[in-house]
């Protein structure tokens, strides 16, 4: 597992080491500097001019400290202290004093040169305003310089805590940060500035830090291994699951193609779809491994029938907007007992009707909004969301007692109790229509197998996006389909299971 501290709690994590197990300041930025060196000779990045453009606060004392490293390695070293000399905290008078007495060139404005590489020292984790006037250009100076760029713990104009930029910042060939990952590390527009991050342990103890529930975590590969639902030699469809996909409407077909070939490639036993009979023949042509179960006008009896028959539900892709939708959506919250997925037009329908929202917490449900939907369900502005997406999140599951999915380039996952769970696989190729009918085939597909909903969740979020990964590699960035992602869940899965095998 992978923690993704916020700035409140590295800086907790930092005083704790500090003041309660009297680890000196110092000792930590010389171990910092120690770890950005090391990662420059390793990457044998060029060390003819490097540039090491510093702050007052303790960041700038881990740039001062670097110069002092390498000017006694031989190297050419220029420092620019861009802050305030009356705000230098205690550690950065004292590096500085040290980088100058081993005769480490001292500037207070940029200076154009033929620089090697360019150090970000400027700022540390705990910005949290908008940058302007001297540090504005002296980070545009910064960016425009050709040589190699590195950024200490992270780069500077960037939220620790959600990923902001502040206006401007440091566009890094790579970062080196300190002992833990830090959130904005990940999230965009960050994760854009970060170039190659590499976390290296300076002996701050976090693990108190860790062990709180308002942590934020990533999955590894060990994690996965874990969390797949065991498949027993001797078994039959029936052990694994019967998933029902309320999906696809007339000419979106599809959407239920879509769910239900991710549903079968994540291990379900038996999908069955409840759709318009528009859909049943080219549904059966496409997926005959399903059974295809459709309607022409609601039908309580045939939709309770088909409800009573699945061990799981999805509900909502491709679904469409009319009535017969929302009786359809409405009977589902009614009467179902089983664990029940809503995404898309479901989501839709349910924000339409915010009386209905009360059912959920009688229920068994994970929504998988894109932001979009999830605006219509909270009526909450994209802005808004986009600014305050932890918030949201954390209040919107909690409210509603559902999982909730909160779909996005980095998309999260909650629930009350429950850690926040940050994917950081996928990409830009899976940017198409029918991505998201594949992630609530996935998710249902493992809800099916016993999974718990969160867990069904996060794991199906991460091997989505893996799936994604795959592909495009395979593919191109361009030239992803839906589909593709759904074929690529079996090398996914491989993967991990590969990886459980060796172990």
């Amino acid at each position: 597992m992978q923690y993704l501290l916020n700035a409140e709690q590295m800086k907790s994590a930092d005083s704790h080491t500090i003041q309660d197990l009297g680890v000196s300041s110092r000792t930590l930025m010389e171990r910092a500097a120690a770890a950005c060196t090391d990662y420059i000779e390793e990457q044998k990045w060029p060390l003819t001019h490097v540039c090491i453009v510093c702050g007052s606060g303790n960041n700038g004392g881990d740039g001062f400290a670097i110069g002092s490293i390498l000017k006694e390695k031989g190297c050419q070293v220029t420092a620019v202290f861009a802050g305030r000399m009356t705000s230098r905290t205690e550690e950065c008078i004292y590096q500085m004093d040290q980088f100058k007495q081993c005769g480490g060139t001292l500037l207070t404005e940029w200076q154009d040169n033929d620089y090697s590489i360019v150090i970000d020292a400027l700022f540390g984790v705990g910005l949290n305003r908008e940058i302007t006037g001297h540090y504005l250009e002296m980070l545009q100076h910064m960016n425009m310089s050709s040589g190699r760029k590195l950024a200490v713990d992270i780069p500077s104009g960037i939220s620790a805590t959600d990923g902001r930029v502040f206006g401007e910042a440091f566009q890094a060939d790579a970062t080196v940060t300190f002992q833990e990952r830090k959130l904005g590390l990940f999230l965009f527009s960050g994760a854009l500035y970060t170039g190659k991050v590499c976390v290296t342990d300076i002996g701050i103890d976090s693990f108190t830090v860790k062990e709180q529930l308002d942590t934020a975590y990533a999955l590894e590969m060990s994690d996965i291994a874990k969390l797949l639902p065991e498949r027993p030699p001797y078994a039959h469809k029936g052990t694994f699951g019967k998933l029902l996909l309320i999906a696809g409407s007339s000419g979106m077909a599809g959407a239920a193609f879509l769910s239900a070939c991710a549903a079968y490639r994540m291990g379900a036993g038996l999908v069955r779809i409840y759709t318009t009979e528009d859909n049943r023949s080219i549904l059966q042509q496409l997926i005959p491994e399903a059974i295809i179960t459709t309607y022409t006008e609601y039908d309580k009896a045939s939709l309770l029938s088909v409800l009573e028959w699945a061990d799981a539900v999805c509900i909502g892709s491709g679904l469409g907007r009319s009535d017969v939708a929302d009786l359809i959506v409405n009977t589902v919250l009614k009467e179902i007992n089983v664990p029940c997925l809503i995404d898309a037009d479901g989501i839709n329908i349910l924000a339409a009707h915010p009386e209905w929202k009360d059912q959920l917490a009688e229920g068994n449900y994970v929504l998988t909004p894109h932001l979009k939907e999830l605006s219509r369900l909270t009526g909450r502005p994209v802005n808004e969301i986009q600014m305050h997406r932890r918030e949201v999140l954390e209040q919107t599951a909690r409210t509603l007692d559902v999982t909730l999915v909160q779909k996005d380039a980095r998309t999260f996952v909650g629930a009350k109790g429950r850690r926040m769970y940050v994917n950081l696989t996928g990409n830009a190729a899976m940017a198409k229509a029918g991505s998201g009918d594949v992630l609530a085939g996935i998710i249902g597909g493992l809800m099916v197998q016993g999974c718990d909903n969160y867990d069904a969740a996060v794991l199906g979020v991460y091997l989505h996006g893996l799936a994604g990964d795959i592909a495009r590699n395979e593919m191109g960035c361009y030239s992803v389909l839906a589909r593709d992602l759904a074929d690529a869940l079996g090398s996914a899965i491989q993967m991990t299971e590969n990886w459980k095998a060796e172990k």
